[in-house]
């Protein structure tokens, strides 16, 4: 039951994820233009469709609404609805959940959605894609694989070490 549990806590936060983009982009892609590279954004304020103000408002709401819930929600449900106990079965469940969410950003959102859609095309960059470089991908992916880990980690530390 608690696999069941972890790959569907895991394919919840990959909807959410989705949701986030597809809510972001639904007035165009420039409402998620913190998403893009710098000489993206760059572009995007040279041509008069958003404001450095208007990326950082909206860096800050993107970042809300997509750490509480993997920081609060992932542990939370790990820990309270599938009973986990200590500090690895915390850990192997939340970086489970994690890494089916990475995998679908990274393969579904990067690689296909962004980069073989013009769904997050913005009129006047065309010459600046890939939007997401190879060499952006694998920091990312690297940081996914690395980070994540880490931060489960010391979340189940600090639940193990407060009894759950």
């Amino acid at each position: 039951m608690t696999i069941a549990l972890v790959i569907m806590e895991g394919l919840l936060l990959s909807f959410w994820l989705l949701l986030i983009c597809v809510v972001g982009i639904a007035n165009g892609p420039v409402g998620l233009v913190t998403f893009y590279e710098k000489d993206v954004q760059d572009r995007v304020i040279e041509l008069g469709l958003t404001t450095k103000e208007k990326i950082k408002k909206n860096t800050l709401k993107a970042a809300l609404a997509l750490y509480i819930p993997q920081f609060i929600a992932v542990p939370a449900a790990v820990y309270l609805l599938n009973g986990a106990h200590g500090f690895w079965e915390g850990f192997i469940q939340m970086t489970v959940v994690y890494l089916i969410a990475v995998l679908f950003d990274r393969i579904f959102i990067d690689v296909y959605w962004v980069g073989h859609t013009k769904a997050w095309e913005i009129p006047g960059t065309e010459d600046l894609r890939p939007y997401i470089p190879v060499k952006a991908l694998l920091v990312k992916w690297i940081g996914s694989l690395v980070l994540f880990p880490l931060i489960d980690a010391a979340i189940a530390g600090a639940m193990s070490y407060f009894g759950f």
